[in-house]
């Protein structure tokens, strides 16, 4: 199992203020296929070859491709390999030449930039905070001995221990409209039965202020916290993969719009890394899943 490098501290657990065994191994694990999609597209459309040969006076434009067939942690950018070629059917030309020599040096560069970006950008908020509120030592450091890692982690009885840490969060809003009227919706979102239909999981909740639910087989949690039939929900609200303790502030508005209803959902409080992934999974699990489960609206894929 190949790791970014020596001291990577999503293999140290030993010091975890929650004690919790993420995904019951080591580390956390998150999808970068998205956010990598995004930063590889930015790097590599701002990728620039000029000179003479690369000078169509003609105007002609060539198309062709970028392979980069072994992309790996455990290869460093000098050894990745990165291959241009032109497209189908397209006439022979000197930019072939010219994007296999300055062009590959310039895209060997963004993949730098990107792995470097992967490695800090990407995982911010992943690792949870140390037992005593600790940075983790970074690579090349030599482990601390047995005996100061005890005396260190020991509070004496005057020391307060952290409980947790400040991590940075965002706002997201998400607006759409159901054929169907704001009591029917709102009983759709509050009944056991009707949640589990949706979300095609397993769930338990209690649709009273103060009332806890777990959706999606408990990789969604919360509690009610104000209900009003017909006009908001509110929630404490978390994926089981954030933080120990840490709840986003989700707001639900029905607004009735002639037989129709417009549901509004505000979430605050979200840890800025999971900001899309949260987004896509509240279009995804409820407004979509709502749509085509029951008819109101569905979109066809």
């Amino acid at each position: 199992m190949a790791k970014w490098g020596e001291g990577d501290p999503r293999w140290i657990v030993e010091e975890r203020a929650d004690a919790t065994n993420v995904n019951n191994w080591h580390w956390t694990e998150r999808d970068a296929s998205n956010w990598s999609t995004d930063k590889l597209k930015t790097l590599f459309l701002a990728v620039r070859v000029q000179n003479e040969e690369g000078t169509s006076k003609s105007g002609v434009q060539y198309k062709g491709h970028v392979e980069i067939p072994n992309l790996s942690d455990e290869n460093s950018v000098d050894e990745v390999e990165i291959s241009v070629s032109l497209a189908k059917d397209e006439p022979d030309t000197n930019l072939v030449a010219l994007m296999k020599e300055e062009g590959v040096k310039l895209l060997r560069e963004a993949m730098g930039i990107y792995i470097s970006t992967l490695k800090t950008e990407f995982t911010q908020g992943m690792i949870l905070p140390t037992l005593n509120g600790e940075s983790v030592a970074p690579a090349g450091q030599p482990a601390p001995k047995t005996e100061e890692r005890k005396a260190k982690s020991a509070p004496s009885k005057t020391q307060t221990r952290p409980v947790g840490v400040k991590i940075p969060t965002c706002k997201i809003t998400l607006r759409d409209t159901f054929l169907t009227s704001p009591e029917e919706l709102y009983r759709v979102l509050t009944t056991q039965e009707l949640v589990q239909a949706f979300t095609h999981a397993p769930a338990t909740l209690e649709a009273d202020k103060g009332g806890k639910f777990h959706l999606v087989d408990g990789n969604v949690t919360g509690e009610f916290t104000d209900l009003v039939p017909e006009k908001h929900i509110a929630m404490k609200w978390r994926f089981k993969s954030w933080p120990e303790g840490h709840f986003a502030t989700i707001t639900l508005t029905f607004n009735d719009k002639n037989g129709e209803t417009e549901l509004c959902m505000e979430g605050r409080g979200i840890p800025a890394p999971e900001e899309e992934r949260t987004r896509q999974g509240w279009q995804r699990y409820y407004f979509e899943g709502i749509k085509q489960t029951f008819g109101y609206g569905a979109r066809l894929f």
